[in-house]
């Protein structure tokens, strides 16, 4: 199994875009030694042409290698068009050791861009707490890229305190806003308040009714945040996103909170998957590839 970056590290080198790449590069290089090697990663970029339409689109050039008549595919055709959706709230930033949850979604997302640049499809992104921070065009170009990797280095900073997630609002106004049939990715803990899970899921199933492909990476540190696995002695927890403070320790609470956290997760990917919504248990504890293959899974299927 590969080792997963470490977190740490990625704040230290504080590179996304030189990450990315690495990462990317070998990925695809061990496509072709796994169970994923049928999956391309450069697709096709001509058709076979079919009897009785137009031949001025004909690759003559292709017909003089091959004898074979094959049409070139333009880029409405072939290209995807992807938004990038990254949850900046509070408790995105955490463990505060290394802002794990956000440092994870910003390469997970960094990666995403670079294979879609790779392929020429046009990728945007979109920033959100309780309202939309940025959203970006919807481009394919290599500088519109390059801006976006500037964009997700400066997700890493300081955040800024007490921000609330309100995911279903943005949720809406992206579904709005996007015109052409997409892909849309989002990266959240999808920690909402109770009272607006069903908000939530209105708002991903909006995403749906318009026609549009999701992708929900559901990032969690699993083992403090599912397994609540913290030491036996006192503690004192803070919500980062309304700063209310409990002091207790973690058997008081263990069982019960366990419980909870399983229901609610286990709601979220029941929904999804009525809605035909890719759900993805994201762990900050394990690589990238993951979130690799599901976008190849998702981008084949979508062609």
């Amino acid at each position: 199994m590969k080792q997963p970056l470490n977190l740490s590290q990625v704040r230290s080198f504080g590179n996304v875009e030189f990450l990315a790449r690495q990462l990317v590069e070998g990925f695809i290089t061990g496509l072709h030694k796994s169970p994923f090697h049928g999956f391309s990663v450069e697709f096709a970029e001509h058709r076979l042409y079919n009897t009785g339409e137009t031949t001025r689109h004909i690759d003559w050039k292709v017909f003089g290698k091959t004898e074979k008549l094959f049409v070139k595919r333009y880029e409405e055709e072939t290209n995807l068009r992807c938004h990038l959706l990254i949850d900046t709230s509070s408790s995105m930033y955490y463990p505060d050791a290394n802002y794990g949850k956000i440092t994870f979604s910003v390469m997970a997302a960094a990666c995403l861009a670079y294979m879609l640049q790779r392929q020429k499809d046009a990728v945007s992104l979109t920033t959100f707490a309780d309202q939309i921070d940025l959203q970006t065009p919807t481009k394919s170009t290599p500088s519109h890229v390059h801006k976006l990797f500037t964009q997700l280095d400066q997700l890493m900073q300081q955040p800024k305190p007490l921000r609330r997630t309100s995911a279903a609002d943005v949720i809406h106004q992206v579904a709005e806003k996007i015109n052409k049939r997409s892909l849309v990715v989002i990266f959240s803990d999808m920690f909402e308040s109770a009272e607006k899970s069903d908000a939530l899921f209105s708002a991903l199933q909006h995403l749906r009714h318009n026609l549009h492909e999701v992708l929900l990476f559901h990032v969690t540190d699993k083992k403090t945040e599912e397994d609540f696995a913290f030491d036996e002695r006192p503690y004192e927890f803070i919500d980062l996103e309304t700063g209310e403070k409990v002091k207790l320790q973690p058997g008081q609470v263990r069982e019960t909170y366990q419980q909870a956290v399983k229901s609610y997760f286990q709601e979220l990917k029941m929904r999804c998957g009525q809605y035909k919504i890719d759900f993805i248990e994201a762990d900050i504890a394990q690589g990238f590839d993951q979130i690799l293959t599901a976008y190849l899974v998702k981008r084949t299927k979508m062609k």
